[in-house]
């Protein structure tokens, strides 16, 4: 047999035959008429592109709306009341809890709009409109174009495009590029500030299971809360105002109480935050092999500190309940997403895929001038970009992040002395000084001392071990000569000397402000710390950091051009970028390995059997074990059964959670909130056997609403559907 057609034959074997998958992708709501409205309709759904995405009237979309900055909601009733994932309102409730009234233990329930909680800061965010400005941002440019001079010309068409679109409005927009700058596409957006929390169920409800069950299935979280969105009176966004009123919205989901069976049609409706489909061989093999192992230890280890303060103090566990949660949720995809790459065989999937791309771009000597230098040029800025990669992580995740805290702390100071330094009004400078006062006590509220010192030798002890001499900060110098790298008796001279571990000093310092103090202030260790890494990452790594990028850039917009001129027949979807999409599927059980089967859902039955008084994630609530005893389900079980959660073939990613899962009338079944242990590698190559959304079945939280909670009020504004 002829070897390329040999290869051609093991490449379409190797992919699962992309070209006919239903289930895979997520698409652009603009385009769903042209491309997946056929496909969906013959896979169930009874209804239009026009009920998904539309201008001229309500749709789907205007129910829809980024939650906060990394999550999705969508709206339930006529009042403005909204559902998302307990683990995207997690910092929410966790900001109104004290060991006086703790809403993360104990729940909280507003039994009126009175007792619904502000939330400074929280924002939502509707899509008003999508346009396609591909045209407009590449006018004048083709793929000779410098990319420094392309990158600014784009910013620049960027600029002036969103100016236009909200010119004389209070809208926001953005442009972004998808199929790696092939495309672009202006969002039109619409912000509401006052959003307040109406409900959220105890965590033993809403976070069961813990980081043991996150990414797994079978799964009994009942992953909820409730927010309500205000405005003024003109029903336009507002900052927070006890004279706000509910928001009327043009449209909100009817909610089905029928459930899903297996092989039912259902809809994912959101905003998946990346994905990276469409990546050479290359990139797999830095990840799984260069980064992904050294920060899953990483992680590990502030996982061991962080698990065993908590486990000695109520208050500490409230304080970093959500940081560890946020730490534990990529720790454990990493693991998962090295795992299925590797059971999925990836990496050589790719290698066989890009065999097939030389083949054909060497067959014709127009592509080959074109494209032949693509993978070669892969081959050498990975290997290049891996190292800087690497230490600009491991920056990231020393430093900044959930680290050395006090570190991180303190770079929030660095404009006041930028200020101080400069000739800066005494108005902007105490604006300022209030802003470090607020930041102050947010830092505080959420900060244990020994748990931050205990945290900083760790993280300073994997830097040294680990990291070139050439990516270590110059200070590190200084703690050689002067501590003989001994990092214990450096946290003890930082901690006896700085004023970024003391709310008081830090309160005393802000309160009493004069600019010659900020002398002093330059002169503390862990100020200087921070100065010293900074120096590193903006001088040393970040400017070859970008520089390799911006080439792999580059390699990836032709690539990915390429692949589209290769495969005229395929229809392709872009990569997440933290816009709308949609992703559809049916609801499917699957076979995780040899023998065993998962059933495409769950109920509280599993909950009871899980229960263990002795472990925090596991603890059933009382009241929950009574309900369950009498098997009293009202409306919301089946069959005798309170349904939980369920699965389904939707393609889905971080900022999924929260999702609307909809069924084929376009009611809500389910909300999104996790993917199968077996999925997470699918940012990186989807495996339809085995990728699986996991979903709170709308069931259920109607039912914790209700029967456990007593706010049963909340659903008389709800539309529920019987049949």
């Amino acid at each position: 047999m002829n070897k390329k057609i040999f290869t051609l034959l093991i490449f379409f074997f190797v992919t699962g035959l992309t070209f006919l998958l239903a289930d895979e992708g997520m698409w652009i709501p603009l385009l769903i008429e042209k491309y997946n409205i056929k496909i969906m309709q013959e896979n169930g759904f009874k209804l239009t592109a026009e009920d998904i995405y539309s201008i001229n009237k309500a749709s789907m979309k205007d129910a829809v709306m980024i939650f906060g900055g990394g999550c999705t909601a969508e709206l339930i009733s006529d009042k403005g009341l909204l559902i998302t994932n307990h683990h995207c309102g997690y910092r929410r409730i966790q900001s109104h809890s004290m060991v006086e009234h703790d809403y993360l233990t104990n729940g909280f329930w507003a039994m009126s709009g009175e007792e619904e909680l502000p939330n400074p800061g929280l924002t939502v965010t509707f899509l008003v409109r999508m346009d396609d400005v591909t045209d407009r941002v590449l006018s004048g440019l083709t793929d000779e174009s410098d990319e420094k001079t392309r990158g600014k010309r784009i910013r620049e068409a960027i600029d002036k495009i969103r100016k236009e679109a909200i010119e004389g409005t209070h809208y926001t927009a953005s442009v972004k590029p998808f199929f790696h700058g092939n495309q672009y596409f202006l969002f039109v957006n619409e912000v509401y500030k006052d959003v307040r929390l109406v409900g959220a169920p105890p965590s033993a409800i809403g976070k069961f299971g813990g980081d043991t069950d996150n990414w797994m299935w079978p799964r009994h979280t009942g992953d909820f809360s409730l927010f309500r969105i205000y405005a003024g009176k003109d029903n336009k966004p507002a900052e927070y105002s006890p004279d706000n009123v509910p928001y009327i919205p043009k449209k909100y989901f009817p909610i089905s109480v029928k459930g899903v069976e297996e092989g039912d049609f259902t809809m994912i409706f959101g905003y998946p935050g990346s994905t990276y489909e469409y990546v050479p061989s290359y990139f797999l093999e830095m990840l799984t092999n260069v980064i992904n192992p050294e920060f899953i230890m990483v992680r590990g280890k502030k996982l061991d500190i962080i698990i065993a303060a908590m486990s000695t103090s109520p208050k500490v566990r409230i304080q970093y309940s959500a940081k560890a949660a946020g730490i534990s949720n990529s720790w454990k995809r990493w693991i998962g997403e090295n795992r299925g790459l590797e059971k999925l065989n990836a990496i050589q999937k790719k290698k066989i895929f890009e065999q097939t791309f030389r083949d054909w771009a060497s067959s014709d000597e127009d592509r080959q001038n074109r494209y032949g230098f693509i993978l070669p040029g892969y081959e050498t800025l990975y290997n290049e970009l891996a190292e800087y990669r690497f230490a600009r992580d491991y920056i990231n995740e020393v430093f900044r992040r959930t680290g050395a805290e006090v570190v991180s702390f303190s770079a929030t100071f660095q404009t006041l002395v930028n200020m101080a330094e400069k000739d800066t009004t005494d108005e902007v400078i105490q604006k300022e000084l209030e802003r470090l006062k607020e930041r102050t006590s947010d830092f505080f509220e959420d900060y244990d001392d020994p748990t931050g010192k205990k945290l900083f030798i760790t993280l300073c002890q994997l830097f040294e071990k680990n990291v070139e001499k050439k990516f270590q900060p110059g200070i590190w110098k200084n703690i050689q000569t002067r501590f003989k790298g001994d990092f214990s008796k450096y946290a003890d001279y930082v901690f006896g000397k700085t004023i970024f571990a003391d709310e008081a000093k830090i309160m005393q310092f802000l309160n009493s402000y004069s600019r010659s103090r900020i002398k002093k202030l330059k002169k503390d260790p862990v100020f200087q710390l921070n100065v010293s890494v900074n120096r590193l990452y903006y001088e040393k790594v970040i400017p070859e950091y970008s520089r390799i990028s911006r080439e792999i850039g580059k390699l990836n917009r032709l690539y990915m051009a390429a692949q589209m001129e290769m495969q005229k027949d395929k229809i392709f979807y872009p990569d997440a970028n933290f816009s709308l999409r949609i992703a559809y599927g049916k609801v499917k059980g699957y076979f995780p390995g040899d023998a065993v089967y998962f059933k495409h859902y769950t109920t509280l039955k599993g909950i009871i059997e899980k229960d263990n008084p002795e472990i925090y994630d596991y603890d059933v609530p009382g009241k929950l074990k009574e309900l369950y005893k009498q098997k009293d389900y009202g409306r919301y079980g089946q069959n005798g059964e309170m349904p939980v959660c369920f699965i389904a073939t939707n393609h889905t990613t971080g900022g999924n959670s929260g999702s609307p899962v909809l069924n084929a009338e376009g009611h809500l079944v389910g909300v999104n909130f996790d993917r199968a242990w077996e999925d997470v590698m699918s940012d990186l190559m989807f495996n339809p056997d085995q990728c699986r959304n996991i979903s709170l079945d709308i069931r259920y939280a109607l039912f914790i609403i209700d029967k456990f909670a007593g706010a049963g009020y909340l659903l008389d504004e709800m539309e529920l559907i019987e049949e």
